[in-house]
């Protein structure tokens, strides 16, 4: 079992040279977590492979759950610089379940990378790893800008955080090997017309 997430805040870079150690450490943990379990994947080999003393790792991400976390956020950046304005007459719902599927796609072809940012993601704290508030924050503008919604309201953050949580849910019970890659898409869908229907009705 990962350890849970020492109760310090991940040091942020200051310069050029610790951003750039800093994005070495999260490839690096991208590669070797590709292939290995949270469980198996061990600091000093993340710390080798990128290049950087042990104690540079650990200055930046305390523990595996900090270091996975952000792994997914910046998996998640990538993603919203993606997405792009749904075209006019799209349903709101339909723009979304449309991107959550691509993403789906791609995190499930990479099962053991993502099974791992997703437990990191699941057993931290906010108070303690910075990166959960960037990932929940990032995710929510992506689908909300997925939606078209440019000034969202109080409904709209709801409605798309448990948009959020039940994709979250599909993946892992995926990851589990409860449901094939046509069962979360036909869940995500249905979701999302669930959900974000009554946005579509108010929109109409």
């Amino acid at each position: 079992m990962a350890r849970i997430a020492a109760a310090r805040l991940s040091a942020e870079p200051s310069s050029p040279e610790q951003h750039d150690r800093r994005q070495r450490i999260l490839r690096a943990a991208t590669r070797i977590g590709a292939e290995k379990s949270l469980e198996r994947v061990q600091m000093h080999e993340v710390a080798k492979a990128a290049g950087v003393a042990i104690g540079t790792l650990y200055r930046y991400f305390p523990s595996k759950i900090h270091l996975f976390t952000g792994v997914m956020a910046a998996q998640v950046e990538r993603l919203r610089a993606q997405v792009t304005v749904p075209a006019p007459g799209t349903a709101p719902e339909d723009a979304v379940a449309d991107l959550l599927v691509q993403a789906s796609r791609h995190l499930m072809a990479q099962p053991v990378l993502s099974a791992s940012m997703l437990h990191a993601s699941n057993t931290a704290h906010a108070a303690t790893v910075a990166e959960t508030v960037r990932i929940d924050t990032a995710f929510r503008e992506i689908l909300l800008r997925a939606v078209g919604i440019e000034v969202p309201t109080a409904q709209d953050v709801t409605l798309v955080r448990l948009v959020m949580q039940c994709w979250y849910g599909v993946l892992q019970s995926s990851l589990n090997g409860r449901a094939s890659m046509a069962d979360i898409e036909g869940d995500i869908r249905l979701a999302c017309r669930l959900l974000l229907a009554p946005r579509s009705n108010a929109a109409r």
